[in-house]
């Protein structure tokens, strides 16, 4: 039996889902709950935007608080796991988790409080405590590249306890999560330089243009490793296994250089070329792909 088994339970087995927390202890746990109110934050904010009909569009929109919750939520529960393979020490695993879990927690809130007073949370420095929410949640990002940086320097220390295939889907998640997190501190400055231009407008309609890149870049880290713990329940060799996490990281890159380009050139997502569109659907078909044979073939392992 795999250490990746042993440690989340047999995926056939729904109830074995309460490993997850019967395994994390203190800050994981706290992660966890942390987590999941983020999550429940976004869905019900998105609840009340398409009952009430408000506009989808905009920085006055409750999109934001819908999506920062859900995004929030889904990658604070995927590091407390994730971090759960790193060779860390305990006292740094509780100061990294601890000030992961802070950072999205105020992310979130600043963005939902601002979005409810009915103004920018971002770009905006109309009144003094509009221009302390955005220097706060400048300051929020830049702590979480910090975190995220010192976790992606620990997937790459050797542990012999984890799979060579779970180690490369975690290795490659961070690079990406570390890609998504620049290609947002790069939106923020962009929006302040037009902001300080004294052109708040144009920091509004264009300063987040690199959404995209920045969305689909952020959940490789969900998507490798729970592909490489499905895996761990095949009658694969590891090997073989190793060879599947590496097809869908090219697969989920493939797809991030399509959105990226089609991004960086201006092409708008129903715009884009045939070839961009062709390189995209190549990349997403090789990540469902393995996805698809790793599902069936633990089923039947």
């Amino acid at each position: 039996m795999s250490e990746i088994r042993r440690r989340t339970g047999p995926f056939r087995d729904a109830a074995s889902l309460g490993s997850f927390w019967s395994d994390a202890h203190g800050i994981g746990r706290l992660g966890y709950l942390v987590g999941a109110a983020l999550i429940a934050s976004g869905v019900i904010h998105g609840l009340i935007l398409i009952v009430g009909g408000g506009c989808w569009e905009g920085p006055l929109s409750l999109r934001k608080p819908t999506t920062f919750g859900l995004s929030f939520g889904l990658t604070l529960l995927t590091i407390v796991w994730v971090s759960s393979f790193l060779r860390l020490g305990e006292r740094t695993r509780k100061i990294l988790l601890g000030g992961f879990i802070a950072a999205c927690t105020l992310e979130t809130a600043l963005v939902t409080l601002q979005a409810w007073r009915g103004v920018p949370s971002h770009f905006n420095l109309e009144t003094p405590f509009d221009a302390l929410i955005a220097r706060v949640l400048a300051g929020g990002g830049m702590a979480l590249v910090a975190i995220i940086l010192a976790l992606t320097v620990a997937s790459f220390r050797s542990n012999p306890a984890v799979p060579p295939s779970l180690r490369l889907a975690i290795r490659v998640g961070f690079v990406s999560l570390m890609a998504s997190l620049v290609v947002g501190a790069l939106m923020i400055a962009k929006g302040m330089m037009l902001v300080f231009a004294g052109q708040p407008e144009a920091a509004y309609a264009t300063g987040g243009t690199l959404k995209p890149t920045h969305a689909v870049t952020m959940h490789a880290i969900l998507v490798l490793p729970l592909l490489a713990w499905l895996l761990s329940f095949t009658d694969w060799s590891e090997r073989r296994r190793v060879g599947a996490v590496a097809t869908a990281a090219a697969g989920y890159a493939t797809l991030a250089a399509a959105v990226a380009i089609a991004n960086v050139t201006g092409v708008q997502p129903g715009q884009s070329s045939s070839p961009l569109i062709a390189i995209s659907a190549t990349g997403a078909l090789l990540v469902l792909a393995t996805g698809v044979l790793a599902a069936v073939s633990a089923r039947h392992g």
